[in-house]
């Protein structure tokens, strides 16, 4: 090759890539960041919240948006205190988010009173059409759509698995706290309608605070071959070690409806999979990102559920575990 070749095609070739840079620049700056916002009904130090919010991050990187390129993801966490909760739902409305993602009735109440323009979608809710934030799971109107808890059904799934794992049970206490799960009582007729076909005592238990709850599982030790069912509940799942540790003082077999209760040493939950929903959110705020309306998004119903067993707690009570149950078990902790 000649040298003035040479010459002129390392010259241009410098050209093409200095003109390329400023395009490369200007596409960078043209990447529109949009902001979400996040209200999780778990403290910010549970590992439960932290594989939630995990979850949520990575079904949105998935779809293409990644912190730091075109998305701005704020998270709030679960607050004891209801004004809290009211001031982080405001500041993140205040943040003016394209979209929020809203876990808990608690929160979700704020936030459909703190905004009306803001699509919200939620996770997790229990009977989303009863509780009125939508008109129907098919078409659910206004700015809010989402996916659904367990449905009223899974009463009586509880009351069924404790009689599996501790036939000798005669009384059984649901506890619940009405302010953080303020719909709970539709879990209550399924769980009678199994009371009634096994003649067995049930007494509700709503707690407001530590103490209640305290008082509750006690009083609850203190009854005829006693055991207890904790309904979903955010108050709870914020409370695993402290309801754990009183449930283990009084010797009682309980059901829950959440993994880390059993994973923190409680006997056997059963519920949906969280994690999997927080997950699949992602895809209805990447089409909310798009310009779709939540109006036209159906509401979503659970289609993970699991089963999750500690065999090391039924020994401690002396339970044997049908083989039954066993076998159903995602999840079992020696």
């Amino acid at each position: 090759m000649r040298r003035r070749e040479f010459i002129r095609m390392s010259v241009g070739g410098s050209v093409s890539a200095s003109l390329a840079l400023p395009r490369q620049l200007r596409a960078q700056a043209n990447v529109q960041t949009r902001r979400v916002g996040v209200l999780i009904a778990r403290a910010e130090s549970d590992p439960e919240g932290s594989r939630q919010a995990a979850a949520l991050e990575r079904g949105l990187g998935d779809l293409g948006w990644s912190r730091g390129r075109n998305l701005q993801l704020d998270i709030r966490w679960q607050a004891s205190d209801p004004a809290k909760r009211l001031a982080l739902v405001r500041e993140l409305v205040d943040l003016r988010p394209d979209a929020l993602v809203v876990n808990s009735t608690a929160y979700l109440l704020l936030a459909r009173r703190a905004t009306s323009t803001v699509p919200i979608v939620f996770v997790a809710i229990a009977d989303p059409v009863a509780q009125g934030f939508v008109q129907s799971l098919a078409r659910p109107g206004g700015m809010l759509t989402g996916f659904g808890a367990e449905e009223p059904s899974m009463g009586a799934k509880w009351m069924e698995l404790l009689k599996e794992i501790a036939p000798d049970v005669e009384s059984v206490t649901v506890v619940f706290n009405p302010d953080t799960a303020p719909f709970p009582r539709m879990f209550l007729p399924p769980i009678q309608a199994v009371r009634s076909a096994a003649s067995l005592e049930v007494t509700e238990a709503p707690v407001h605070d530590e103490p209640e709850l305290e008082r509750a599982i006690e009083t609850a030790g203190a009854r005829s071959r006693p055991g207890l069912i904790f309904l979903p509940d955010s108050f709870l799942a914020s409370r695993v070690e402290t309801v754990v540790r009183s449930v283990a003082k009084q010797k009682l077999p309980a059901v829950y409806s959440v993994a880390s209760f059993p994973q923190a040493g409680g006997l056997v939950a059963l519920g949906i999979e969280r994690v999997d929903i927080f997950f699949r959110a992602a895809a209805y705020v990447d089409r909310i990102l798009k310009g779709e309306k939540p109006s036209d998004l159906a509401v979503q119903m659970p289609s993970k559920f699991e089963l999750v067993l500690n065999l090391k707690t039924a020994r401690s009570l002396g339970l044997t575990v049908p083989p039954a149950v066993l076998a159903r078990a995602d999840e079992v902790i020696e």
